[in-house]
C-alpha cells in the first residue's frame, strides 16, 4: 500500500466554516500550497495561520472543482523586501535628488521581488 504524505495546508476559519487558502503563482494561475511541517507554514505565513492536514489526494479533490491544477509544496513568498518608513526630507529634496548635505539619496523606485521565488500572495 502506498504511503500518503501528509501536508499541513493554510486554511481561513471565520466562524464555523473553514476554507482552504488559495494563492496565485507569477504567471496568475490560481493554486494550492501545502507545506511539509507545521514549523514551515508558520515561518512563511506566521504563527497564527490556521491549517489542516491533508493528503495530496484529498487536496486535490478539493481544489479541482475549483478548476485548480496546481499544488506547490513548500512555497517562498514573493514579496517586495521591506523598507523602513523614508525619514521626513525637506520639502525643496525630490526623491532621488539630493539631500540637504549634497549627498546623493537613493530614488522611490519601488522594489522589485526577490528572484527565484515561486508563490505570490495576493
Amino acid at each position: 500500500m502506498a504511503r500518503v504524505v501528509v501536508w499541513h495546508v493554510p486554511v481561513t476559519v471565520t466562524g464555523r466554516t473553514t476554507s482552504l487558502r488559495l494563492f496565485r503563482l507569477r504567471n496568475g494561475r490560481r493554486c494550492a500550497v501545502g507545506f511539509s511541517s507545521a514549523g514551515a507554514l508558520a515561518e512563511l505565513l506566521g504563527p497564527e495561520q490556521a491549517a489542516v492536514e491533508l493528503g495530496e489526494p484529498a487536496l486535490r479533490a478539493l481544489t479541482a472543482p475549483l478548476g485548480v491544477d496546481e499544488l506547490v509544496l513548500n512555497p517562498r513568498l514573493v514579496a517586495a523586501p521591506v523598507v523602513p518608513p523614508a525619514v521626513a526630507a525637506p520639502a525643496a529634496a525630490a526623491p532621488g535628488g539630493p539631500s540637504a548635505d549634497g549627498a546623493a539619496r537613493p530614488g522611490a523606485a519601488h522594489p522589485t521581488p526577490r528572484s527565484g521565488a515561486q508563490l505570490q500572495r495576493r
